[in-house]
C-alpha cells in the first residue's frame, strides 16, 4: 500500500513541475533556453540554487556521513562561503564583462582553441559523472521501495526518471529551471524540518533536549586536529573553498543560472546570499543525521552497511507512512533540482563549446531548436548509460566519491582559469590538453602513495588544490617566450 502511495506522490509532484514548465516556456526561444533572456530575479535564483547546490547527495549522504565523521563536514561548509566570495568578486565580473553564455569560451579568448575545447571537455566529463551520481541516489531509492516490488528493471526506472526531466526542461531550459528550483528548494527544506520534528516527537524529546542528546552522543565534533587525517580542519576548510570555486564558479550548470540575472550586481547579491544560507542549511542536515543515529540507537535498529542507506531505511521502515512520503518528496525535489540544471548546462556546453554553435548565429529559430533538441536528448541518453554503469560499482558514500572525482576532473579547470586570470603569459595552445591529462594522473599517484611519501599524511578533498597547482606549473612549462 505504501509503495502505491509513494508512486502517486511522485507522479503528482512531477506533474507540478510540468505545469511550471508550461507557464515559463510560453513565448520562449533559444535565448530563453541558454540565458533566460537575462531577466531572472536574483532572490529567486539565490533561493532556488540552494536545492541545486545541495542535491540528493546532500539529502542522503550527509546525514549518513555523520556516523563516521561527526560534524567535521561543517569546516568544508565554512570554506564554501569564502569560495562564494571569491566567485562573487573574481569570476562573475569577468563573465559579465565578456558577456559569456558558456564560461569556457573565456579559455578560447585567453589561450586558444585547444584550451577552450579542453576546458569544456573536462566540464562535460565532470558534470556527466556528477549528475549521474546524484540522480542514482534517488533512482536507487525509487527502485528499492517501489519498482522492485513490481518487477521493473533498474534501467527502465532510470529511463523513466531521466525522460521526465528531459521533457519538462527541453523547451525553455534555464528559464524554466530558475522557477522549478524555487519550488524544489521549498519542498526539500520543508522535508528536512518535518523529519527532525518527527524524530524528536518519536523520541519524546523537545528540540533542545534532542540537541543535548546529540551532543552527549559525541556527534557534534567539528574540528579534527590530527594533521595526517583526511578530516584535518584546515584541509577541510580550504578544500571546501576550492570545491566551491570549481564546482560552482567554473561549472557551467551553476554559472548559467547566475548569468541569467539582469546584471552583475544582481548576480553578486545572489552568490553572497547563497553562500550565507548554505551554512545553516548544511548544519540542519548534519543535525538530522546525528538525530537519526540517536533514533536508531534508542530503538535498537540495526544500522545499514552503507551510510547512504540510513535515512531511506529509517524513513520507509520505522518513521511511519507520512514521513516516508515527506522523505520521498524532499529527495525527489533535491534530485530534480540538480539534475534538470545539469542536463541543460551539458546541452549548452556541448552545443556551444563542442559543436561550435553560436547563440548569435543567423539561423532560422526552427533549425536552432532542432539542433538543441537532438543535443538535449543525446545528453540525457549519456546520463542514463552512466547511471546504469554506476550501479554496478557503487560501494561507498556517494558524496565522498563525488568530491574525489571532482578533485581529479575539475583540477585542470582550476589551473587553467587561475593561469589565465593571474598571469599575462601565453602558452603553446596545442600542448594544453597534454598538461590537463598529466596533472590528474600525477595527482592520483600522489594521493595513492601519500602516506609513504609524506610521513603518513593522507590526502582528502584537497587533492583538488594539488591538481590545480600541477596544471598551473605545467602551463608555465609550455609558456611562449614572448617579449
Amino acid at each position: 500500500m505504501l509503495h502505491n502511495l509513494i508512486f502517486i506522490v511522485f507522479l503528482f509532484y512531477t506533474a507540478m513541475l510540468f505545469v511550471i514548465a508550461w507557464f515559463t516556456s510560453r513565448k520562449s526561444d533559444t535565448e530563453s533556453y541558454f540565458t533566460g533572456n537575462r531577466k531572472s530575479p536574483w532572490p529567486v535564483v539565490a533561493y532556488g540554487m540552494i536545492g541545486a547546490s545541495l542535491s540528493g547527495v546532500t539529502f542522503i549522504s550527509i546525514p549518513g556521513w555523520v556516523g563516521s565523521t561527526n560534524f567535521t563536514y561543517l569546516m568544508v561548509v565554512f570554506g564554501y562561503f569564502f569560495g562564494y566570495v571569491a566567485i562573487t568578486y573574481l569570476l562573475l565580473p569577468l563573465y559579465y564583462r565578456l558577456n559569456l553564455v558558456s564560461i569556457y569560451s573565456y579559455l578560447g579568448e585567453r589561450f586558444g582553441r585547444f584550451s577552450y575545447k579542453t576546458g569544456a571537455s573536462f566540464f562535460l566529463i565532470s558534470r556527466t559523472i556528477g549528475a549521474s551520481f546524484r540522480m542514482f541516489l534517488v533512482i536507487n531509492v525509487l527502485q528499492l521501495f517501489i519498482f522492485d516490488r513490481w518487477g521493473i528493471p533498474f534501467w527502465i526506472t532510470t529511463l523513466l526518471f531521466t525522460v521526465l526531466i528531459t521533457l519538462y526542461t527541453f523547451k525553455a531550459g534555464i528559464k524554466t529551471i530558475v522557477w522549478t528550483d524555487l519550488l524544489q528548494t521549498t519542498f526539500m527544506l520543508a522535508s528536512l524540518v518535518i523529519t527532525i520534528l518527527v524524530v524528536s516527537d518519536d523520541l519524546k524529546l523537545s528540540l533542545s533536549q534532542l540537541v543535548h542528546r546529540v551532543q552527549e552522543a559525541g556527534y557534534t565534533q567539528i574540528i579534527d586536529n590530527e594533521w595526517r587525517s583526511d578530516r584535518f580542519y584546515l584541509k577541510q576548510f580550504f578544500s571546501g573553498m576550492f570545491i566551491t570555486i570549481v564546482m560552482t564558479g567554473l561549472d557551467q550548470d551553476m554559472m548559467q543560472k547566475n548569468l541569467s540575472c539582469r546584471n552583475l550586481k544582481d548576480a553578486q547579491k545572489n552568490m553572497l546570499s547563497l553562500g550565507a544560507l548554505l551554512i545553516p542549511v548544511n548544519l540542519l542536515f548534519l543535525f538530522l543525521g546525528a538525530s537519526l543515529y540517536v533514533y536508531a540507537t534508542d530503538f535498537g535498529i540495526e544500522l545499514p552497511k552503507l551510510s547512504d542507506d540510513l535515512f531511506p531505511v529509517l524513513a520507509f521502515g520505522h518513521l511511519g507512512a507520512v514521513l516516508a512520503v515527506v522523505f520521498l518528496i524532499g529527495l525527489i525535489a533535491a534530485a530534480y533540482s540538480s539534475a534538470d540544471g545539469a542536463i541543460t548546462a551539458l546541452t549548452t556546453s556541448f552545443m556551444i563549446d563542442i559543436l561550435g554553435h553560436r547563440t548569435d548565429e543567423k539561423l532560422p529559430d526552427k533549425k536552432k531548436k532542432n539542433i538543441r533538441y537532438k543535443t538535449h536528448f543525446f545528453i540525457s541518453s549519456l546520463i542514463i548509460l552512466t547511471i546504469v554503469l554506476f550501479r554496478e560499482i557503487n560501494d561507498q558514500a556517494v558524496i565522498s566519491r563525488l568530491f574525489t572525482i571532482a578533485g581529479y576532473t575539475y583540477g585542470p579547470l582550476l589551473g587553467l582559469f587561475a593561469f589565465g586570470m593571474f598571469t599575462r603569459l601565453k602558452v603553446h595552445d596545442q600542448l594544453v590538453p597534454i598538461v590537463a591529462i598529466v596533472a590528474p594522473v600525477i595527482s592520483i599517484l600522489i594521493s595513492n602513495y601519500s602516506t609513504y611519501l609524506f610521513n603518513g599524511y593522507k590526502f582528502g578533498f584537497e587533492i583538488l588544490i594539488v591538481n590545480g597547482i600541477l596544471t598551473f606549473i605545467g602551463l608555465l612549462f609550455i609558456k611562449k617566450n614572448n617579449k
